[in-house]
């Protein structure tokens, strides 16, 4: 689990969205791997985003979202607790891992993955979680940053990535099987982080 004090980025970090509402970035507690497990879980459900297909059991999540370091957005009025009794923690309303892409001599690239609740995307969590994420990876000591599967649907998330300094150095045609018999392309995007 990140301990915020080793590295440069301190957490957590506060924003203040084009709404006026003001977030926190953190580490995940957990109390929260609960909420947070709920919202990919939807996210996946959605089909549009993510390759899994169906919701993630608490081990099946944790070995996927939880197997590095973790972080939430929430509202920063209400401290998270640190403990296992459920529903002591604030709302999550943005969530993502950072996490080695490869193992060994390969393990300088990192990937991440993002997730935000349905009723609060559009309002610049997705931005803020992308821009903490690479000064983490740079706290890190990653050279670069990779995502392997951007379905070519996902134009808001494409936009941001585009507008982050990703580019596109890959493209899997019809990675991606959609609902009802459609087929998404899938880009990987990549940015040094040097």
């Amino acid at each position: 689990m990140l301990n915020s004090h080793v590295y440069g980025t301190r957490l957590p970090l506060r924003k203040q969205l084009k709404s006026g509402s003001l977030v926190e970035l953190d580490r995940i507690y957990p109390t929260e791997q609960a909420a947070v497990r709920n919202l990919f879980n939807t996210v996946i459900l959605e089909g549009k985003t993510y390759p899994q297909c169906h919701p993630l059991s608490e081990a099946e999540f944790a070995a996927y979202w939880m197997s590095s370091e973790a972080f939430v957005v929430r509202d920063p009025t209400i401290s998270p607790i640190e403990s296992n009794t459920p529903g002591e923690s604030s709302p999550i309303w943005g969530a993502f891992f950072l996490k080695p892409n490869f193992p060994g001599h390969c393990s300088h690239i990192c990937n991440a993955g993002f997730i935000v609740q349905p009723a609060m995307r559009g309002k610049g969590i997705g931005r803020f979680m992308g821009e903490a994420m690479l000064d983490l990876a740079i706290d890190r000591g990653y050279a670069a940053v990779m995502f392997n599967l951007v379905f070519a649907t996902n134009t808001p998330s494409l936009n941001l990535w585009e507008s982050l300094g990703f580019r596109a150095i890959g493209r899997i045609p019809e990675a991606a099987q959609l609902d009802e018999g459609q087929q998404a392309d899938a880009l990987i995007l990549y940015r040094s982080l040097r």
